[in-house]
């Protein structure tokens, strides 16, 4: 029988105490910064979908709003932060811009032109960023919108556009959609190719099907959770291409700084210089940053985060009245912002510099990431605190970004599967039982890594070992109350949770959007097949097809030879059958929301030898399930 959630241990309530001893809770700055420029709350209630689904909860961190005591359960400087998110509503930045919060877990910025309304970056999901909107205008009055600005790539930043502007005004011209250049390629690929395993562990790093609570999740780091709502994209009018490149936007000017490979593959950063107002996007805000999220991303470059930093401190840093960003809240004059921007700079540059240093004196990713700490100049300023991204897994992806996953040890070349090497631990340590038993007694010393470490083994070896199972669901969840990272909490919690009742398997929406899937070019589409293809059942095949687009007048062909799928948009094989059919079947196929069977029914596409063909790929085509175990094999 399953053992629910627990208290602290009296090794966790220490550990929190060495936390209070260690930084200013006196200093209440960024509470009057996180308040300043209130105008209204979030609406009451839950934001829904028109059919009643759920989209998102804007109060789920009530419990955490105005003075609470400080639970055990959550590391305090965590604690803290959940506080400083907990309250949100409709913000004034400065004259022209305002903010709403909490409506997602990245803000919505209304930019006030001289005739209308500049959308900064317009959340997740349609359904909050027209709740956002709604909040807006009954505050300010209504106001057409003039244009949309995505500060980067993720789809905090534009996955709600059609929540804001009409498809048909961006259409015609009246609505630009302006991003950095890179967007768009960018936003499909890491929502498609790589989305399944993705979101599976994206449950883990935010928490989604943990409780809202001291004992659960208290937010992201970033803002109180995701809304589950519409994911659109508008795919841009207008790229920034270069650094320096200037936009006059119904009479506001906009100076641009492209800061590609920093916290997204394309982002930029902007100034108004008739408001004084900056922008660092999300490469400035009250949080030490991921170079590497544990949901998994491509490993982006500390230094040129540090780099741009500076580069933006240089250019604006002197002139700026005010920055904003897209989580969290403003900091207001040219001193804050300096020390926003130096501070953020110093700490990607010295995560960057330490890593490489100790690296060139032969330490491991793991020894590193043991070994290094930022000065008390940085350790102790709160917006470079770990509740995001974390020293130790910043460290690690700085390593591997450089030298890979091998830390040179031949005895890491190539260990065994975690199944087999627990097997054989647990048979070395004389069995299960008396691993689990010397396990316990390290759990009463509140040795929790260890814990958790060593009980994996026994998890992998017999994952119905229950008492394994509930000790290392202990050791996680004092491992979550102890760290100041709300990703790792999440992640401990979750790991617990699974451990307790088992890994959760119901019904969720895919990984790619429909807007996503519309946005990809032929290639992009291609190579996600190709990357579903089972290359061994597949391997003795060799097929090829001539695919006429014949809406589009695009033309490829497909070939299948040795396991893998590759494509050519010059080519064509005059011995090869050809396949027809419109860019919006080929959509609805990559979506699933039609059979090719279907689709033959219809009158959608004709039989014969290229649809054979087309099928005998699909035949191929793997299937991936969202609920793969991780914390069990």
């Amino acid at each position: 029988m399953s053992i629910d959630r627990k208290g602290a241990s009296d090794f966790t309530r220490e550990a929190h105490v060495h936390d209070i001893r260690c930084l200013d809770f006196e200093d209440n700055e960024s509470f009057e910064e996180a308040k300043r420029g209130f105008i209204a709350p979030v609406p009451d209630g839950q934001i829904l979908k028109d059919d009643g689904d759920f989209v998102f909860d804007p109060h789920r961190l009530a419990f955490a709003s105005g003075d609470p005591e400080q639970p055990d359960t959550v590391n305090p400087s965590l604690w803290r932060q959940a506080r400083l998110y907990a309250d949100g509503g409709l913000f004034e930045v400065c004259d022209r811009i305002y903010q709403v919060r909490n409506l997602d877990i990245s803000n919505i910025t209304f930019i006030e032109g001289d005739t209308g309304l500049i959308v900064v970056d317009p959340l997740v999901s349609a359904e909050v960023a027209k709740a956002a909107l709604d909040l807006y205008f009954e505050h300010r009055g209504e106001k057409e919108v003039v244009a949309v600005i995505h500060s980067h790539s993720h789809v905090d930043h534009f996955g709600g556009v059609r929540g804001v502007v009409d498809q048909a005004d961006v259409d015609s011209g009246k609505v630009p959609i302006i991003a950095p250049e890179g967007f768009l390629e960018a936003a499909v690929s890491e929502n498609v190719a790589a989305g399944n395993v993705m979101t599976r562990r994206a449950m883990y790093q935010f928490g989604i099907l943990l409780p809202p609570d001291p004992q659960g999740t208290v937010g992201s780091g970033l803002g109180i959770g995701t809304s589950l709502g519409t994911i659109t994209l508008i795919p841009p009018t207008d790229l920034i291409t270069e650094t320096g490149e200037t936009r006059k936007i119904d009479g506001l000017t906009f100076e641009f700084m492209l800061t590609p490979d920093t916290e997204a593959p394309a982002e930029m950063h902007w100034y108004i210089p008739e408001l004084r107002a900056l922008t660092a996007a999300e490469n400035c805000t009250h949080t030490l940053h991921n170079t590497y999220p544990i949901r998994g991303a491509i490993v982006r470059d500390p230094q040129a985060w540090s780099m741009y930093l500076n580069d933006t401190i240089d250019r604006w840093a002197d002139k700026s009245d005010v920055m904003y960003a897209m989580h969290h809240w403003p900091v207001w004059g040219k001193d804050r912002v300096r020390e926003m921007l130096e501070k953020g700079r110093d700490a990607y540059r010295y995560i960057h510099d330490e890593t490489l240093r100790l690296a060139n004196h032969g330490l491991t990713p793991r020894e590193i990431a043991e070994q290094v700490e930022f000065p008390d100049s940085l350790a102790k300023h709160w917006s470079v605190r770990s509740y995001y991204g974390t020293v130790s897994h910043n460290v690690k992806s700085t390593y591997t970004r450089y030298l890979g996953w091998y830390d040179g040890n031949p005895a890491n070349l190539e260990p065994l599967v975690p199944v087999e090497s627990g097997k054989r631990y647990v048979e070395f340590m004389g069995g299960a039982d008396n691993v689990v038993s010397k396990a316990r007694e390290s759990f009463e010393k509140g040795e929790y890594r260890w814990v958790a470490e060593v009980l994996g083994h026994v998890v992998f070896a017999d994952p119905a070992n229950q008492e394994a199972r509930e000790l290392q669901a202990d050791a996680f969840e004092q491992l979550g109350y102890q760290t100041e990272s709300s990703t790792w909490r999440n992640a401990y919690l979750m790991g617990a949770q699974e451990l307790r009742h088992g890994t959760p398997s119901f019904p969720i929406g895919g990984t790619a959007s429909e807007d996503s899937i519309r946005a990809m070019t032929l290639p992009m589409i291609f190579n996600f097949f190709a990357i579903k293809i089972h290359g061994v059942d597949a391997a003795d095949l060799e097929l090829d097809v001539n695919l006429d687009i014949t809406d589009t007048g695009e033309s490829a062909v497909l070939r299948l030879s040795n396991g893998v799928l590759s494509h050519s948009m010059t080519d064509r094989d005059e011995d090869a059958p050809v396949l027809e059919m419109s860019r919006e079947l080929l959509n609805k196929l990559v979506g699933n929301e039609i059979t090719l069977e279907e689709a033959v029914e219809a009158g959608e596409v004709e039989s014969g030898p290229g649809l054979e063909v087309f099928r005998k790929f699909g035949e191929h085509l793997d299937e991936f399930d969202l609920w793969f175990p991780i914390i069990e094999p």
